[in-house]
């Protein structure tokens, strides 16, 4: 195990979160990463409140450890999702695709830790003004919804300017991904793309091998003209979007044309003409995992970077 600030904040075991992955971060898998020791989130993407509630009922019965919900801001039921969670009375929130600000009070007085997922160094600063409890600073290299700052580069400036725990996310899934975000400052990780490999994740086996299959330039971004670009792996409907957008089609177009994409490809099984969210980390994947084995691979895995570190001296070649 692992103990940082991000274990004693969470108590948690490791220092490892699932990522809120819309349509694929439902109950199921949050409660398989919870009881493994990670934080277990689930997705309220555009789901409306009550449909959010089922969903943390269903964790309660499968895992009695912390478990978590990310709210997309940009969510027409955002606030509804706001007062569930508090009512049901959820651990920790995370939130996405803008600044939880006008929240974060409410949230804090139910006893709610609140963690943001931040993009830049400016958004890291004024979300812990605002009473954030910890932050995630994730890099371009995740899939979905992303900014346009590497893991690498922001890390360290997000650790430099802030006082608050800190969660990498992006281009991280296995051990030496895990020290290195640590080296750069992180209290713990985030994992999106590797929890949607794991075997208990509720969607279409298409979706998992696409990622098992996807090679080291395979993730591309999709959608930069909407001012939402998301990172997916190359298909017809990159290709079909990129055409689209080269024909200066308008907001509204390209809106509908998107619209449903993620869903047809995570429960439909169209690898072809769905999206495939998922982070350049994906060439990296080769196999199906329970979340426990998951985990637990990469703690065995840091440990061993841990140790070839230490065996290095000044002036060893």
């Amino acid at each position: 195990m692992f103990n940082t600030r991000i274990t004693k904040l969470l108590n948690i075991d490791y220092p490892i979160l699932q990522g809120g992955m819309a349509w694929i971060a439902t109950h199921k898998l949050a409660a398989a990463v919870s009881n493994a020791g990670g934080l277990g989130i689930i997705a309220a993407g555009n789901l409306p409140g009550e449909l959010v509630r089922e969903e943390i009922r269903k964790v309660k019965e499968l895992t009695h450890k912390p478990f978590g919900v990310n709210i997309m801001l940009m969510s027409p039921y955002a606030e509804d999702i706001v007062g569930i969670i508090c009512e049901e009375g959820v651990p920790v929130v995370t939130t996405g695709a803008g600044n939880p600000g006008i929240y974060i009070p409410k949230l804090k007085e139910h006893n709610i830790k609140v963690i943001p997922v931040v993009p830049t160094v400016s958004l890291a600063r004024r979300v812990e003004k605002q009473g954030a409890d910890a932050i995630i600073v994730e890099g371009t290299e995740a899939g979905g919804h992303i900014g346009e700052i590497t893991t690498m580069a922001l890390v360290p400036q997000v650790a430099d300017a802030v006082n608050i725990p800190i969660i990498a996310a992006g281009g991280v899934a296995d051990g030496r991904g895990f020290i290195a975000a640590l080296a750069l400052g992180a209290d713990g990780v985030q994992m999106g793309t590797r929890f949607v490999c794991a075997s208990e994740t509720d969607i279409h086996d298409n979706y998992k091998e696409r990622i098992l299959k996807a090679k080291d330039r395979d993730a591309l971004v999709a959608g930069r003209s909407t001012g939402h670009p998301i990172r997916v792996l190359k298909n017809n409907f990159t290709r079909d979007l990129s055409n689209l957008e080269k024909s200066n089609a308008d907001i509204m177009e390209l809106e509908k044309f998107t619209s449903g994409k993620l869903k047809r490809a995570a429960y439909k099984g169209d690898v072809v003409d769905g999206s495939i969210m998922a982070g350049q980390i994906s060439g990296l994947i080769n196999e199906i995992q329970s979340c426990r084995d998951i985990i637990e691979c990469i703690s065995g895995e840091a440990r061993g970077v841990i140790e070839r570190l230490s065996s290095l001296k000044d002036g060893d070649k």
